[in-house]
Formats: C-alpha cells, structure tokens, sequence
C-alpha cells in the first residue's frame, strides 16, 4: 500500500488525463500500458532489489552494493530530486486543497462560476495569501505523517487513504458516465485511432510511465530497504505498477465522459483539472458536491506522494546523522516550504518569479519541474539501469530478485526455455538505457534546440558503428547470413527516414539511427 501509494499522485489523476487527451485519447493509452509493463516495471525492479539488498536510503545502497563507485553521486541526485520536487509539489497539492474547501462553501463555488473558472483559476494562484496558507497546511499534514514512522506513520496512513482514494473514484466516475452524452467520451477513450500513434505520443507515453511509477525518484530504493527478505519483490512490483496504472485508467473514467457531455476540449493541457473540469462541475446538478470530491481525491494522491518524497531525505538523515525521525522530518519539512516559497509566487504572485525564463520554460514552478521532475529523473533512471546492468552486476541483483521468489530465476515454456530473469537482464542491460537515453535525448533537444546538430551526428556515428560491428563479427564467425536477414532490414528503412527528415532541427531521426545501431551490437552480443 505504501509503495503503491508513492506511485499513486497528481501525476496519476491530474496529469493522465490531459496528457492522454493531447495526444489521441485510447492509441495513446495502448502505447502508454506497452510502456509501464516493458520498460518501467524492469527498472522497478532494479529499485526494489537494490533496496533490499542493502538496507539503506539511496545514497547508503551505493555505498554497500558497491564502495568507492562514483555512481553513489546517483543516490545524491536521488535526494535532490525528492526534496526539490517535494518544494513546488507541495504548492500544486495546497491548491487542490483550497479548491476541493471552494468547492465545499456555496460562496466560493458561486464565485467560480461568476468570474468563470479561468479567471478564478488566475486570481486564486496569483494571490500570495491564498497560496501560501494551503502550501504550508500540506507541508505540516505531510511531515506528521512522516515524523510518525514507517509503521505507525507512512504504512497506517497509506492503508487508510489508499481505499479512500478508489472509493472516491468510484463515486466521481459513476456520476461521471450517468452524465447524458458520456458515451462520446467513453468512445474516445477506449476506441483507438492508431494513426495518432507516432513518435512523439510513444515518448510522451514513456515520459508519463517514468513520471506515473515513481522510478528515478529513489522512493522505490528507500521503501525497498524496508522489505523483509521473505517479501517477493517480482510480485509485488507487479503489484504496485497494476495498482498505479489502475488509477490511472480510472482517472480516465473519470474525466472524458464528463468532458464530453458538456462539450468541453479534451485536449486542453493542464488546465483541464483546474479549469476546464471546474466548469464541468458548475453545470452538473449538484456539482458543488462532486467538485469537493474530486479535489479531496487529487489531495489524497497528492499526500500519499508526498510523504515519500520527504521520506527520502529523511531516511537518509536518520541512518547517517545522530537526528530522531521527528527533528529530521520537521527541518526538512520546514526548509522544503522556505524554498517553495518562489513556486508558490511563480503564478502572478511576484513579476521575478513569474516571468523568469530558462530552459525554454517560463515560471519558476516549471522550470524546477523541467530541472529536478524531468531531466533529472530521466538521468537517475538511465545510471540506476547502467549501475545494476553493468556496476553492481546482474547476478547479484538476480539473486536478491530470486530469494522470495523461486520461479523468477527457473526457465518456462512460455517464454521460449527462458527465464524471467534472463529477459529482466536483458532488458536491463540493453533496453532500458537506449529507451531511457532516447527520451533524454528528445527532452534535451526540445530544451535546447542547438544541441539537435549534436544528436545527428553522434546518431550516424553510432548507427555506422552498429553496422561494422555487427559486419566484423558476423563474418568472423561465418554468420554472415545473419548480416543480411537482421542488420539491412532493420536499419535501411531507419537511413531512409533519417534521410526523407533530414533538417538539423528535428532529432527524431538521429535517434533511431543511435538506437538501431545500439540494437545490432546487443543483439550480437546476447542472441547470436
């Protein structure tokens, strides 16, 4: 419940839906599942495992797994990510706070459907003293929890507001589809339109599963160490992302038919849940009651990320400093809302931090959300599956991934005499780094257009370096037929569409080149 509660967030009610709504509905639904279960759940796995086997907070499973790494500076990115994340994750959740208590006064409600959710929206997040009292009353409800332990604190609270937050779902998404025209949206979200499907909606799609299943943030590593060796770690990894893409899909449900019925755009970014769905609620009968719970729903997601983003700072403290979880809790807590202060005021509510501008983001709240809840995860989860793939070594993890769970080292039928750990490995090894450096790639080239000219290049080097490798060794080993079947299928069609695409600023084609080159060595170097 605890994990899958550190998984479950804003990002799995408040983000889904209208990144699905941008991006053509159920097609993208369908890439973002192939996502979860391919790419993130491996590398929750690598998370878990690491923890476990350790004992210790992120920084301290580098330390023991394997001393003297430089890679222990990924548990340090890990902390960062946290904490800087936790600082304007808190300002996101006090305004689901303040609007789930607008959605409860009659005054307030009618005041959003007079001045119109937008307006509202804009007037709300531009006032300092309407913000910052809901920030600081979400930092304080987070660090109790915390400063209370794992058992009495992280694992009771999440064992009460896990089952809340489904039975709210439930009552949102009934009200949801009874609504008249609700089948528009129902057709929307389960009828695929597979020519939406393109490269930027699958890396959308990977973005959000990283995003959605907390990999790259350490809480995994954390909330591992905390697992008794008896505990099976393949099956409750499984567990956790169901219960995680569950919400999700149910947010979904939520959301499109309600949408739908009143006429509204799916696709409205992410102001559909602070403005588009306000709107909704004001033209529902009895819409004041459902607003309230669904804005006490995104609180509870919220919360039951939260108290694991500041968990891993805190952890870190009680296992290196001589401080009691408590005092650690609260000076985290408090130096947490102290940097929050520039997201809180980066709406309108001071012209500095509103209109400051880097990384192509404007706004101090988006631009720490590009740094530490973008670039940053992407990196940590790119060294965390080199580090176990290559560093610390498979059969290690392979062994903690084993004890509990027989079956994930024994062969099946099923899987072509392999086991799930050989499949683990592999993904691991090869998959993994070059999916996860595609989308680092992308983000960086959308942030910095200059570097594309960069990407082009070292995507042809790596794409000429396939080929001969794959040539050279092929023909050493007299299998140069395997050189004709797998290498000029897979990648002549890719040198063609880098060619038809060829314009410095796209890096589309560049990275497939790199990724079709990176394919032919690893495909050399495990199944041949």
């Amino acid at each position: 419940m605890a994990a899958a509660g550190s998984a479950v967030g804003l990002g799995n009610i408040w983000r889904f839906p209208y990144v699905t709504g941008e991006n053509g509905g159920a097609a993208f639904v369908l890439v973002y599942l192939a996502c979860v279960f391919l790419i993130g759940v491996p590398l929750l796995y690598v998370e878990l495992a690491l923890g476990r086997a350790s004992g210790r907070n992120p920084v301290g499973a580098f330390q023991k797994t394997k001393p003297g790494t430089p890679f222990v500076f990924t548990g340090v990115l890990c902390l960062m990510a946290c904490f800087f994340v936790l600082t304007y994750y808190g300002v996101i959740a006090g305004w689901t706070i303040s609007y789930a208590a607008s959605h409860v006064s009659p005054k307030l409600f009618s005041a959003i459907k007079d001045l119109g959710p937008a307006a509202y929206f804009e007037g709300y997040t531009s006032t300092p003293y309407a913000v910052l009292p809901a920030f600081a009353i979400f930092i304080v409800l987070t660090i109790w929890i915390v400063s209370a332990g794992i058992e009495k604190g992280i694992e009771k609270w999440s064992k009460i507001l896990m089952p809340l937050l489904f039975i709210l779902m439930l009552i949102i998404i009934f009200k949801s589809l009874s609504l008249k025209g609700a089948g528009a949206g129902l057709k929307y979200y389960l009828s695929p339109d597979f020519s939406k499907i393109n490269g930027q909606v699958v890396l959308m799609a990977l973005g959000q599963a990283f995003f959605s299943l907390s990999v790259g943030w350490g809480l995994m590593i954390t909330y591992g160490s905390y697992m008794p060796k008896s505990q099976n770690i393949a099956t409750n990894g499984l567990w956790v992302a169901s219960a995680d893409t569950l919400v999700a899909i149910l947010a979904g449900f939520m959301v499109f038919p309600a949408v739908f019925a009143f006429n509204m755009d799916p696709g409205a970014g992410a102001g559909l849940t602070f403005v588009t769905l306000p709107k909704v609620f004001g033209l529902m009968p009895g819409g004041w009651v459902f607003g309230a719970i669904f804005f006490c729903l995104l609180s509870v997601a919220a919360v039951t990320s939260s108290i694991s983003m500041l968990e891993v700072p805190v952890s870190y403290f009680v296992d290196n400093k001589p401080k009691s979880r408590r005092t650690s809790a609260i000076i985290v807590g408090i130096v947490a809302f102290l940097i929050g202060i520039p997201s809180a005021l980066s709406a309108g509510g001071s012209d500095f931090f509103t209109n400051m501008e880097i990384f192509g983001k404007k706004g101090f709240l988006d631009i720490m959300d590009q740094v530490f809840g973008t670039l940053c995860l992407i990196v940590i989860s790119l060294a965390l599956s080199l580090y176990v793939g290559w560093v610390w070594k498979t059969d290690d993890a392979v062994e903690e991934m084993s004890t509990g769970c027989d079956w994930f080292s024994k062969p099946f039928k099923l899987l072509f005499g392999m086991s799930p750990a050989t499949i683990w490995v592999f993904f691991i090894r090869y998959i993994c780094p070059a999916v996860i450096a595609l989308v680092l790639c992308n983000t960086l080239g959308s942030a910095m257009g200059a570097l594309a000219i960069v990407f082009w290049y070292t995507g042809i080097l790596l794409f000429l370096a396939g080929w001969v490798y794959f040539l050279v060794r092929t023909y050493k080993q007299e299998q140069i037929d395997w050189f004709i079947l797998i290498a000029i299928p897979i990648t002549a069609p890719l040198a063609i569409l880098a060619y038809g695409t060829r314009e410095f600023e796209t890096v589309k084609a560049p990275l497939f080149l790199a990724l079709s080159g990176f394919f032919l060595m690893a495909l050399k170097v495990v199944v041949l």
